[in-house]
């Protein structure tokens, strides 16, 4: 559908007389220490809600909230020799609560003030308050990418602590997560926000961009440094200073929050046109042993958490294996270009465990995998943590572990009621010698598995590995599998979960 402009209802002199009431312009010098104190500061009084924008903007209804747009024209740096542009998102709907959000320029801070006339709307949109409630919910970051003279975007923040970026060529999938607090508890998860931001003027030529960001929630507060590089892959290279009111017994370091509803894993479970849906197909982990771990997602019929049990990891993160267009038969969605994201600690993380969090769910709409780092020892109330980490959004995962990588996974009922498996393994120079140079290990603590069979894919030029296991009456059953070389690892170690 076209929508139809028109100008907004609000009058020239009503938006004088809001920018006018909204004007708290006060600069303060500020680096990255300013932020740590702020969270420090409030770390040390009792949670307090933000105030919310005005009830009609909240009550605006889905297509209404689409019909209010940014104006690439009206962007922040527009027209400067600045090398990005900031776009930002009204409130309303999903976001009732805005954000701050702050320039720096050679050490002074200056707030950006909620500027109606930066968006344009269609005639769906109901008269709306102005206020000096009103703010922004998020922002988008866009530069340089591939075509010169274009700025498009590639990060975005909106949304609790939410975050997501794609490299060259991507479509936007998973999200990251500043924190993730009681994720599948039975007492019910609890969502920090980034209330307030603050964005580093970058210099003409600058291919880097400086964000920082105040954390709060009930439990916690934390000041975080985002130094983000767009490219083939966006990375970014974390730093959080974490300031807990309470004790902090279930606490996500690197959250990543994705979408899985079904493969060839449980397909028949959905009757659908496509082969696949989801924006990642597996959990990969370099421990701190340096064993690699491939682990496919599941849509369990019942909430399941999976903890990996680590120390000093060496990173972790959710991965899209899947990449060719026919994998998915989708030419809306395009999943086959969704990014993964790895996670890759800087320092010594010590003990604790990848967590992965797989939650039942019935359509794609909805993200229902999330994966992040459970430190063992609790994080004690009133006790400062820092911690940093690397996140690479991209096709694959940012290390090279010289070992065939998972491509595929199938599962289906076997001629003997048994349950098949088939794991399918790239082309690496270690099959040259074909399936007769390899061990084949298969095992699992709950079901019997027949010896597997490895034999040459001619059509991926690595091999498959084929089994089958009896669950029984059991309703769980946990199966590993890797090949091996003369004594040494030869694979990826494949690990799941099967549930009834």
């Amino acid at each position: 559908m076209i929508l139809s402009r028109r100008a907004f209802l609000a009058t020239s002199s009503a938006m004088t007389l809001f920018a006018a009431a909204s004007a708290g312009t006060a600069e303060i010098a500020f680096d990255h220490d300013v932020v740590i104190a702020r969270a420090k500061a409030l770390a040390d009084q009792p949670f307090a809600l933000r105030d919310q924008i005005p009830q009609d903007w909240i009550d605006l209804t889905y297509d209404q909230y689409k019909s209010i747009w940014f104006r690439h024209d009206r962007a922040l740096w527009h027209g400067t020799d600045t090398p990005y542009n900031v776009d930002f998102f009204h409130p309303g709907l999903y976001f009732p609560r805005p954000i701050k959000v702050n320039t720096v320029d050679k050490g002074v801070a200056r707030p950006v003030l909620f500027d109606l006339s930066r968006f344009d709307q269609s005639d769906q949109v109901p008269p709306l308050t102005l206020d000096d409630t009103l703010g922004y919910s998020g922002l988008r970051l866009r530069t340089e990418l591939t075509e010169p003279g274009k700025k498009n975007e590639f990060c975005v923040f909106q949304g609790a602590s939410y975050f997501r970026a794609i490299g060259f060529d991507a479509i936007y999938g998973l999200s990251a997560r500043g924190l993730a607090l009681k994720t599948g508890d039975p007492m019910g998860e609890e969502f920090p926000d980034f209330t307030e931001f603050w964005l580093e003027t970058p210099k003409p030529g600058q291919r880097n961009i400086i964000l920082h960001a105040l954390l709060d929630s009930p439990s916690v507060t934390g000041a975080y440094r985002f130094d983000i590089t767009p490219g083939p892959n966006c990375v970014m290279d974390v730093q959080a200073s974490l300031f807990p009111r309470t004790e902090l017994t279930h606490v996500g370091i690197g959250p990543l929050t994705s979408m899985f509803l079904f493969d060839e894993t449980n397909r028949t479970r959905f009757d659908d046109f496509r082969p696949a849906v989801h924006d990642n197909d597996g959990l990969t982990i370099q421990n701190g042993a340096g064993e690699v771990l491939w682990r496919p997602l599941a849509n369990p019929q019942r909430l399941q958490v999976s903890s990996f049990a680590d120390a000093s990891p060496r990173g972790f993160g959710l991965m899209q294996r899947a990449r060719k267009l026919s994998d998915f038969a989708d030419l809306e969605a395009y999943y086959h270009k969704r990014p993964g994201l790895w996670v890759e600690p800087k320092g010594d993380w010590g003990k604790g465990a990848v967590t992965l969090v797989e939650i039942p769910s019935d359509k794609e709409i909805y993200d229902n995998i999330v994966a992040y780092w459970r430190p063992a020892a609790p994080l004690g109330k009133g006790e400062r943590t820092d911690i940093s980490y690397r996140l690479t959004w991209g096709e694959t995962a940012p290390f090279d572990s010289g070992l065939p990588r998972v491509i595929n996974t199938r599962m289906g009922k076997h001629s003997s009621g048994a349950r098949i498996v088939t794991i399918d393994f790239e082309a690496n120079p270690l099959f040259d010698d074909g399936p007769e140079a390899m061990t084949v290990y298969v095992n699992s603590p709950h079901a019997d598995t027949s010896d597997g069979v490895l034999q040459r894919n001619p059509e991926t030029g690595g091999l498959r590995l084929a089994f089958t296991f009896d669950p029984g009456t059991r309703d769980l059953v946990e199966l590993r599998a890797q090949l091996r070389k003369d004594g040494k690892m030869a694979s990826e170690v494949w690990l799941y979960r099967w549930t009834e």
